[in-house]
């Protein structure tokens, strides 16, 4: 929208302009060629009356008076006499003249003709003579005047072109300052995008504006109370579920213990049972934590987290096969939270475990301003298609649909993406060189 009105507004000026520069042209050249071609009709009548009286009376000296009468290099004059045409000043021939010119000269008038001679621009005036098919004609040269309109040309031309270039200038600083609060709506819509529900429109004086701001902000109000009583929601069921679940999980413990005693079907069934138990259990746990996430982030619980140390004890505190650990020397310093950022790697891990064949390789390192981690897993990778679809809650990927405890609840890694989102950072999945699958983190870079 910008650049259209800017582009409106620039060709709206160009066009009055244009139009203005039009009228000014035909005006100022229409004067100017008046004013020359009444100064021109001046000069050669008082010329022609000289060779007529000069015809009449000294003939014989008429070259002379020519010459003397053809002032300035760029003068021609010519004189048609029964026995032949004379000249004098720069040679132009009779046959240069435009046809017609002797014609209309006939009537007793002076005619006038514009025409390039030799490459000089020239005003021809042809004036009737008393002798009979007499006819003087002169060249006013018009190189002084085509100066002029060569200028007031380039000084129209440019005179438009700066007006359309301030019209486009004029146009973005006034979309520029029309559209500032749509820019300011933009930007807290898309804070609420990623989940700052806090963030709100600041008042409108505007009476346009006003009443758009009051309902934005109302429909935030709204969505904010919307998403905390449903993650409180969740947290409660959480909290409540937790207390039978341990009940359930230690009673089917003890009849565990005791399993010997049990005939095969009700083995099978505990089995089961203890299988389903510590998945459910799993859930509540992700579900916590889910909760917790959705939890606004004031910020308060940020510190200054050194990766690579983190990403050592995280590895070596895993309790799946240690896979390659890459972090250099150098301090890949982030403002985090450091238990979120545990949460991360331990998702990761578990993650490249329970579906990728257990991971080969964790790295860290900075680059273009941002501290990135990889987890590389010996899997078969992930589809192109499902590579968004698996940071969604309760989404597995291929995995959808298998009950078995080692399948996951879907929750893993979509803590992983609100944990990342949280800290302003990115999370994907990718090929990996070689095969496999690989998961990027990458959170902006802090000083020291």
């Amino acid at each position: 929208m910008r650049w259209r009105v800017s582009a409106a507004f620039g060709l709206g000026l160009v066009v009055v302009v244009s139009a203005l520069c039009a009228a000014t042209w035909h005006l100022a050249t229409g004067y100017l060629l008046n004013q020359r071609q009444q100064s021109a009709d001046r000069h050669s009548r008082v010329n022609a009356r000289l060779v007529d009286n000069e015809i009449r009376d000294q003939p014989a000296d008429l070259d002379e008076l020519l010459s003397a009468l053809a002032a300035g290099p760029h003068s021609t004059i010519l004189v048609s006499l029964p026995g032949g045409w004379r000249t004098a000043g720069r040679p132009v021939g009779p046959e240069a003249l435009p046809p017609g010119l002797l014609d209309k000269a006939r009537a007793g008038a002076p005619a006038h003709e514009r025409f390039t001679a030799d490459g000089i621009p020239v005003l021809a005036v042809a004036q009737p003579l008393a002798v009979p098919n007499g006819f003087y004609v002169e060249l006013h040269p018009l190189l002084g005047l085509e100066r002029t309109f060569r200028n007031l040309r380039m000084i129209l031309f440019s005179g438009t072109v700066a007006c359309g270039l301030f019209g486009v200038a004029l146009g973005a600083w006034a979309a520029r300052r029309a559209l500032r609060p749509l820019a300011a709506f933009t930007e807290t819509a898309a804070r609420i995008a990623r989940g700052d529900l806090s963030a709100r429109l600041p008042e409108q004086s505007g009476p346009d504006l006003a009443p758009l701001a009051a309902t934005f902000n109302s429909t935030a109000d709204a969505l904010e109370q919307r998403v905390r009583r449903d993650a409180r929601f969740a947290a409660d069921v959480s909290h409540e579920l937790r207390s039978p679940l341990t009940t359930m999980t230690s009673v089917a413990e003890v009849l565990d213990r005791r399993r010997d005693a049990m005939p095969p079907p009700a083995q099978k069934a505990l089995q089961l049972l203890l299988a389903e138990l510590h998945r459910f259990r799993g859930m509540v746990l992700d579900l916590l934590e889910i909760s917790a996430v959705d939890q606004a982030d004031n910020g308060e619980e940020r510190e200054l987290v050194d990766l690579a140390p983190l990403v050592r004890s995280g590895v070596a505190s895993s309790p799946a096969p240690r896979p390659a650990v890459e972090v250099g020397t150098e301090p890949l310093l982030v403002a985090a939270d450091r238990r979120r950022l545990d949460r991360v790697l331990a998702n990761l891990l578990d993650n490249a475990e329970r579906y990728g064949g257990g991971a080969v390789r964790v790295a860290a390192y900075a680059r273009d301003g941002v501290v990135r981690l990889e987890v590389d897993d010996a899997g078969d990778g992930v589809p192109a298609e499902l590579r968004e679809r698996i940071f969604e809650r309760f989404s597995r990927g291929l995995h959808a649909g298998r009950r078995d405890p080692d399948s996951g609840t879907g929750l893993g890694l979509a803590i992983v993406a609100e944990h990342v989102r949280r800290h302003d950072g990115r999370v994907w999945a990718e090929e990996r060189p070689g095969g496999g699958a690989r998961f990027v983190v990458e959170l902006p870079r802090a000083r020291e």
